[in-house]
């Protein structure tokens, strides 16, 4: 009989982590460069923690509660966006600092969804020293700076009182190069616009802002009534890191957003706040009224997975073959996400997801594979032909539901 392959194990410093010390987890799956980066981390006075798969990395972060966390795309079990949203959405972690280092160039994708910076495989030592001595300064203990940019003097005391507290420190102005001078002249760690200003739009400022190289990265947060076109929202998706529209779940949206962006320590919010949080993540609120895609060729699986999903309030449609799936996802403008059995006949759903892909419109639609298959090519084989990511059958229902709160919540 063969042996079974192992993880090969890199020797870390779990068992001399004190309460109090400086701890930087790296979730790395290639050992060599594993223990070059927990060298790195050692020479900058962190302790090291080193986990190989996306599981094994939640785990150690949720037990160690570390000082920060490097993270790369390419995991054994889950891709490591996976493992990053779900560090963002459990309150007891969402504050520790994430630095993506991987070969994946999605740059902004990693920044609106909370990661602390992005850096690109292969690193040279050097670039890797600037990113560990970044991720020292800012994981320091410190006030963060929040800039707020609102002309109506209402709005921007609500928005005050909505986010202030001791932790931070805000700043507020009410034109464009009012905001622009604060960022150039001090540090921020995170910025509020409205999309309506008296001296240029809010769209011209954040340009304005992209165009400074030691500004590219700070997040800003769009918090605008503005009804958006579908150019300004895409236009928007690659210049703010995320968008806010007032209605009635606004106040808890955007307390949410700043609080990711900046590293605020949920648990020492003032109640009041922590319960707001607390209500907007209550476990089915993201799944509740969204209508899901179930493309499979057995009806058996589309009616056990309209279970699961009819209990989380969901709305079901689907499809038993790809070409039937593609026609609904053109008529169904409301389609949240898509749930795609590999293995059909005729068109399989690789196929099938290539084809949706194609069209510009669904770039961004969240797509799950449900694959018969977990091995290492097969994961791969979806993430290339488009899936956002990837669950073996026979589907965990918790595992499907965890992962679709991921992709649904924001």
């Amino acid at each position: 009989m063969l042996p079974v392959a192992r993880d090969e194990e890199v020797l870390d410093d779990r068992e001399a982590i004190r309460p109090g010390d400086t701890a930087l987890l790296i979730v790395e799956d290639d050992p060599h460069y594993a223990r070059v980066l927990l060298g790195l981390a050692r020479d900058k006075g962190f302790k090291g923690l080193v986990a190989m798969r996306g599981q094994h990395a939640l785990t150690l972060a949720r037990q160690f509660l570390p000082t920060a966390i490097t993270l790369d795309i390419f995991l054994p079990d889950m891709l490591g966006w996976t493992v990053l949203n779900n560090l963002k959405l459990d309150p007891n972690t969402r504050h520790i600092p994430v630095q993506i280092i991987s070969l994946d160039e999605e740059r902004q994708h990693g920044l609106s969804h909370g990661a602390f910076s992005y850096m690109v495989k292969p690193a040279t030592t050097e670039d890797l020293d600037v990113a560990f001595e970044r991720i020292k300064t800012f994981a320091a203990p410190r006030k963060k700076r929040l800039l707020v940019v609102e002309d109506n003097d209402l709005e921007r005391q609500s928005i005050v009182e909505l986010l202030g507290h001791d932790d931070i420190e805000i700043t507020t102005v009410g034109t464009g190069s009012e905001a622009l001078q604060e960022l150039l002249d001090k540090p921020f760690d995170c910025g509020v616009l409205d999309l309506r200003l008296p001296d240029m739009s809010g769209f011209e400022l954040l340009d304005r802002i992209q165009a400074e190289s030691n500004l590219r990265d700070v997040p800003i947060v769009v918090f605008t009534g503005k009804e958006l076109s579908r150019e300004e929202e895409s236009h928007l998706k690659t210049v703010a890191k995320s968008i806010v529209l007032k209605d009635v779940r606004s106040p808890e949206r955007l307390l949410d957003e700043t609080a990711l962006f900046l590293h605020r320590i949920i648990g020492d919010l003032p109640e009041a706040k922590r319960n707001m949080l607390e209500t907007l993540h209550r476990s089915n609120e993201a799944l509740r009224g969204r209508k899901v895609l179930i493309v499979d060729d057995d009806a058996r699986n589309i009616f056990a997975l309209s279970i699961v999903l009819e209990n989380q309030e969901m709305n079901i449609i689907s499809a038993t073959n790809g070409r039937q799936a593609i026609e609904l996802i053109e008529n169904t403008p409301d389609l949240s996400m898509v749930l795609m059995d590999i293995m059909m006949p005729e068109m399989d759903g690789y196929e099938t997801m290539r084809r949706i892909r194609n069209n510009a419109r669904f770039r961004s639609l969240p797509i799950l594979a449900l694959t018969a298959k977990a091995m290492k090519g097969d994961r791969e084989k979806c993430l290339e032909a488009g899936a956002s990511d990837y669950i073996a059958k026979p589907v965990n229902t918790d595992q499907l539901l965890s992962l679709l709160r991921v992709w649904l919540h924001r």
